[in-house]
């Protein structure tokens, strides 16, 4: 049995051990990764700590830190103030303002994760205060993100469209984004009333403070630090907000904070992870008594889970197992079937591993298929992205863990499982309805 085959076994062996066992699934995978490194693959240990994501750690710590502190002095509420006017009250419309700000910073060429890092804690912290759908709101975000990062000037879409051309395969940078955004749009909508869109449609919040500051109006209960209302799921409510949060000179710092992360990770190309916890560093420094809590808010089983699948994955990698299936689908004689598999596996990949690492290597693997011509070139590398991008709402990528980091500490197991449902089911979903729209018709 070739070690590509062995590490599968134990990729499969590590979520029915944690699933069934009830234990984090990331101390499972370091000891699968441990066990068949060293005495199957025989890797040293500096080999399988080069597959460790410091990246996704620092990402995780430092976002997961800095916005606990936004949320403990107040920050966070005075953000959710400011988006409930923005709308004039309408909760329903924040996710879909969530969905076009996020595309809208990919767009320009902002990183998915990076953007995903900046709205996803402020997303999730309103979702919480009103009664939003964690993964109404996280799938929207995530999903917005994708569908602004592949346009000619973004990441997705300059990596995409640059290997497309140094295949000498015809490409159409327009139309692989414009596919990119309508298929996450249709899929927002979907994800809107899957997940308790049309309850929110029947909920407003009246945006005027009541005369009496520190009482609440109409059916609504008191919610958190900065007094703002939490309106009931049960029945159709007008809410009325209590009296905002001030910018005290705490709160006043940590925006300019949140500021500096916005500006240095998505227009200087700052490392989200090493920015955020910076600026989270500097924040304990001047404030430690009122911060001190805030490192054990950090979610730290997550960032468990995560990293220990992700290090198992990059040990896969590294042992040839993605080359190992993709060579298999060499010897598929039937084109649509070999470009469903070519799917499937950069879906399956992706929704572990790094979106942007897989379109640099699966469309090469791609190339010999695609100039025989059996299936229309531009079709399959829509497909391919669509299907590899899509799963980014997997717990195990980074914009899915951000999701789940971000969410209350309460829920974040909910939202774990659920994200794990929405992005595995992905895997098969996507690359099914992909091909149906981009390959099977043959028009493109």
């Amino acid at each position: 049995m070739s070690v590509q085959v062995v590490s599968i076994i134990g990729l499969v062996l590590i979520f029915l051990i944690a699933t069934l066992r009830s234990v984090n699934m990331g101390a499972v995978a370091f000891l699968g990764a441990f066990l068949i490194g060293t005495f199957v693959v025989r890797e040293s240990a500096d080999d399988l700590f080069a597959g460790f994501p410091g990246d996704l750690f620092t990402v995780l710590v430092g976002v997961t830190l800095l916005f606990a502190i936004a949320k403990s002095n107040g920050t966070v509420d005075w953000l959710i103030h400011v988006g409930v006017r923005a709308v004039r009250g309408r909760i329903a419309l924040v996710p879909w303002v969530m969905f076009l700000v996020t595309s809208l910073l990919t767009m320009v060429g902002a990183v998915v994760p990076g953007a995903v890092a900046i709205m996803a804690p402020i997303g999730l912290n309103f979702a919480a205060r009103y009664r939003i759908n964690p993964m109404l709101m996280g799938l929207l975000i995530i999903n917005g993100a994708t569908a602004g990062g592949f346009s000619p000037i973004s990441i997705f879409g300059s990596i995409t469209n640059g290997v497309v051309e140094r295949s000498g395969l015809p490409s159409n940078p327009a139309l692989l984004w414009g596919s990119q955004f309508v298929f996450n749009l249709l899929l927002s909508v979907l994800v809107f009333f899957l997940f308790g869109g049309r309850e929110l449609l029947r909920r407003k919040v009246d945006t005027e403070p009541p005369e009496n500051s520190g009482e609440m109006a109409g059916p609504e209960t008191s919610g958190g630090s900065g007094g703002t209302t939490t309106a009931t799921a049960a029945e159709p409510a007008t809410s009325t907000l209590a009296q905002v949060t001030t910018l005290n000179a705490n709160r006043a710092l940590t925006l300019t904070g949140l500021v500096l992360l916005a500006v240095g990770a998505l227009a200087l190309e700052f490392d989200v992870g090493l920015l955020s916890l910076s600026i989270a560093t500097v924040l304990c420094i001047i404030s430690p008594q009122t911060t001190k809590a805030c490192i054990g808010e950090v979610a730290w089983p997550t960032v468990l889970l995560i990293c220990g699948v992700v290090t198992y994955v990059s040990m896969m990698e590294e042992i040839g197992t993605i080359e190992f299936l993709g060579d298999g689908v060499a010897g598929i004689g039937v084109p649509l079937l070999a470009a469903f598999v070519i799917c499937l596996i950069g879906a399956a990949v992706s929704a572990f591993a790094s979106t942007t690492g897989i379109l640099g290597a699966l469309i090469p693997l791609a190339v010999p298929f695609l100039h025989t011509g059996q299936v229309g070139a531009i079709g399959m590398i829509i497909a391919l992205t669509v299907a590899s991008s899509v799963v980014d709402s997997s717990p195990f990528s980074t914009s899915g863990a951000l999701v789940v980091a971000s969410s209350p500490a309460e829920m974040r197991d909910n939202v774990f499982r659920k994200l794990m449902t929405w992005g595995m089911s992905m895997i098969v979903i996507a690359p099914v309805v992909a091909c149906a729209l981009f390959v099977l018709p043959g028009w493109l």
